[in-house]
């Protein structure tokens, strides 16, 4: 397969063109189709006409060899087509059931919510679950993790891969992780991904955030056609890639809150139509106390429903299995201290309440309707004068 996607495999791309590309960071037909003829005209320095030539031949090229398919084609071929692409489980049955599945590849999923919520822990758990086998639910495949708010930590896979049963060491080698400093660098080891894929089996692709160094770089409304401009490029390049490269990307987002909604929810993903319209799939994640709220806000066909999970240490969970372990843990805590309060002190309270009523009831009623009106008047009428005193001061 990678002698079929060399550059020099196409007609009309010879050794000094093969260069251009590769120097630009195209290093195989599959690049070709991701990047497209405006960007490739604009890398090498090329003429777009001739750049249009190489990306259709590149095109017509993985058509014939079943990598891309026809231009024309109907809907029972997409459709059987749609039955063979790979779905990721989230090891839950809460989130399987809102993913009908799992997480898919050739699709963008989007992971939108407050800090705290959940993102991060579900795209360590996914980086977790990608690798186990095709028959528990993965791809056996390994993961480019993009982290660009230096949140990746490898002591949460070694949790999350011992709770499921797998080899932590195994698992951390099928990781690869990049630190982006700033979103042009950022935009830059997606760019130069192609050859990253196709050495280490790549079958989930993780950026964490996709946003938040465009965010924290444009500021001002004067920079913002500039950083959509930007944002656009980077989230079309990460859907364009998940799509040749037959892969899943998982793109987590930050939030920030509407001051003009009075009513609802006032949280609001951040990149606006642009990222809105490019994911695939859209899901938004919320607090509920110690639990989180998945919700399905866009989908080309899964309903728009909400599903309730838990972060444990095997990441994200389904409530039921955190409440299972919550239980163990206070009951072994707890072994010898039931026994003594609920054998020894409910006899201590049944006395007080059999003892002190009959005091109360028969002693003091007399003592405070005959004795004490006037030491009540009294008491009433210097009471005020308390209450005024630390108001005074």
């Amino acid at each position: 397969m990678v002698e079929d996607i060399r550059l020099d495999s196409l007609e009309g791309v010879g050794p000094v063109t093969t260069r251009k590309l590769s120097d630009a960071g195209v290093h195989n037909v599959m690049d070709l189709i991701v990047r497209g003829p405006v960007e490739i005209a604009e890398i090498t320095g090329m003429e777009k006409d001739t750049a249009e030539k190489i990306v259709n031949k590149a095109r017509q090229h993985l058509v014939e060899g079943g990598l891309l398919s026809k231009d024309f084609v109907s809907a029972s071929e997409i459709y059987k087509h749609r039955q063979l692409i790979g779905k990721i489980t989230t090891g839950t049955n809460c989130l399987d059931t809102l993913f009908d599945g799992g997480v898919e590849t050739q699709a963008l999923t989007e992971v939108y919510g407050e800090f705290g919520c959940g993102k991060t822990q579900f795209a360590h758990t996914m980086s977790v679950m990608v690798q186990r086998s095709k028959e528990d639910g993965g791809l056996e495949g390994g993961v480019l993790y993009i982290d660009t708010e230096n949140t990746f930590r490898p002591e949460r896979i070694v949790s999350i891969a011992q709770a499921n049963g797998l080899d932590p060491e195994k698992i951390l080698d099928n990781i690869i992780v990049a630190r982006a400093y700033n979103s042009a660098h950022q935009t830059l080891i997606l760019e130069e991904a192609g050859s990253v894929i196709d050495e280490n089996n790549i079958k989930l692709i993780v950026a964490d955030s996709a946003v938040g160094l465009f965010r924290s770089e444009y500021l001002g409304r004067g920079t913002l056609s500039n950083r959509q401009q930007k944002l656009n490029h980077f989230v079309h390049l990460l859907s364009r890639i998940a799509e040749t490269y037959n892969c899943a990307a998982i793109a987590t987002n930050q939030v920030m809150a509407s001051p003009d909604v009075f009513f609802g929810d006032p949280t609001r993903p951040i990149g606006g139509n642009v990222v809105a319209h490019t994911s695939t799939y859209r899901i938004y994640f919320k607090k509920s106390g110690k639990k989180r709220i998945a919700r399905m806000v866009d989908s080309p066909h899964h309903p728009e429903e909400e599903v309730i999970f838990a972060l444990a240490e095997a990441g994200v969970v389904d409530p039921e299995d955190a409440e299972k372990k919550t239980k163990k843990t206070k009951k072994t805590k707890s072994v010898e201290t039931p026994d003594k309060e609920t054998v020894e002190t409910p006899e201590k309270t049944e006395k007080k309440t059999v003892e002190t009523p009959d005091k109360e009831t028969v002693e003091t009623p007399d003592k405070e309707t005959v004795e004490t009106p006037e030491t009540k008047t009294e008491t009433t009428s210097d009471t005020p004068n308390d209450n005024l005193d630390p108001l005074e001061e």
